[in-house]
């Protein structure tokens, strides 16, 4: 039986003793034995063995446990929850409101409405600016100043410039604004362009206290047209009491888009009193509620008022009557107008400007449409 030999470590060979002298250059060095890498050794010892995978039921236990992260957040405490209100359709609230100081009406809630209520109350309220860059413009718009130093009743100054309606630039931008405030606060319908061809703008600027004449504000406004014939309003001992009861309906085609106004007496122009009911029932009503009616019959009238306006915190201070007198004054060059005599005509007056009209035109106010008078 042959006899297994072991060998160990001792047994291997030494390595081989360096010598002391460096190798020369002729010699060559002797070779040394280096490991085998890693890939060149065989594939049972270097590759691990792989462990068997658990059995199904192993597995299917563990996926059916939850796991660490998802324990911890579902131990955590839920929020509660706020309260809840009950919430119901206020149907019998209205939205549509107007306001008591632009009476402007408005939905509210709405954020256009709400905006366009903001800015077209602080106008009608205030007015609008009248600052440097219009003031630069107005020698080249050619923005007459008619007069220079007009003191209202409370003492404050101001001045009256008038304008033709086809400026551009800043004036032009300005005017837009202003006339669209205009016709928001009157309810009325915008001017045309060609009522505007025919017209002249009165404003009065009124200086503001505290800082220099280039800041100033557009307190009034008043558009004067040129026009032809208008109508001469009927006296109250004119009207029978059938006419009164049988008026027409603002629905008729006779009826004129005006409100409220009540004139005294007319001068020597004024057509002949009706001596019958039946010339009484041809008259033409303007306003049934206050029994004001005109005379059908067209006068001769150079001038005509479609739009007058005063902002509300400037009112009862003589600003209308200024305005009105000064185009009266310079509308037609060389020939001023006398309103007492006939020559003066409105149209569409207000409840506010009534009480302008009778103290102003002193009996002699007619009134005229401003589209049909072309």
């Amino acid at each position: 039986m042959s006899t297994a030999i072991k060998r160990t470590y001792g047994t291997r060979a030494s390595k081989p003793t360096l010598p002391s002298s460096p190798p020369s250059e002729l010699t060559s060095p002797p070779s040394l034995k280096r490991k085998r890498p890693l890939l060149d050794r065989p594939t049972e010892t270097n590759t691990p063995s792989k462990k068997a995978r658990p059995s199904t039921a192993r597995s299917k236990a563990r996926a059916g446990r939850p796991s660490t992260a998802a324990s911890s957040s579902a131990a955590k405490p839920k929020p509660k929850q706020g309260k809840l209100t009950q919430l119901h359709f206020a149907l019998d609230t209205p939205t549509l409101r107007t306001c008591p100081l632009c009476d402007l009406s408005y939905t509210r809630g709405a954020p256009d409405d709400e905006a366009l209520h903001k800015a077209h109350c602080a106008r009608v309220q205030r007015g609008l600016e009248w600052g440097r860059e219009e003031q630069r413009e107005a020698e080249r718009a050619r923005v007459e100043e008619l007069d220079g130093n007009v003191k209202l009743r409370n003492g404050a100054r101001g001045r009256i410039v008038c304008f033709r309606p086809d400026v551009g630039g800043k004036i032009g931008a300005k005017l837009a604004i202003l006339l669209d405030t205009i016709r928001l606060a009157l309810s009325s319908p915008p001017l045309s362009p060609a009522v505007l061809q025919r017209c002249k703008i009165y404003l009065f600027l009124l200086s503001t206290p505290g800082t220099n004449t280039h800041r100033e504000k557009i307190v009034g406004c008043v558009v004067a047209q040129r026009i032809s014939t208008a109508m001469a309003i009927a006296l109250p001992s004119e009207l029978s009491p059938s006419s009164s009861a049988t008026a027409a309906s603002p629905d008729s085609p006779d009826h004129i888009a005006t409100s409220t106004l009540i004139s005294q007496p007319l001068s020597d122009t004024r057509p002949p009193s009706p001596a019958s009911p039946s010339a009484s029932s041809a008259l033409l009503p303007v306003d049934s509620s206050s029994n004001l009616y005109v005379h059908p019959a067209p006068l001769p009238t150079p001038l005509g008022i479609p739009r007058l306006f005063v902002s509300s915190a400037h009112r009862r201070l003589g600003i209308a009557s200024r305005l009105l007198a000064a185009a009266a004054q310079t509308f037609i060059l060389g020939c001023p107008l006398d309103p007492a005599r006939g020559e003066v005509a409105f149209t569409q007056p207000t409840g506010a400007g009534k009480a302008v009209l009778e103290a102003w035109g002193r009996g002699g106010v007619r009134i005229y449409e401003e589209e049909r008078d072309m």
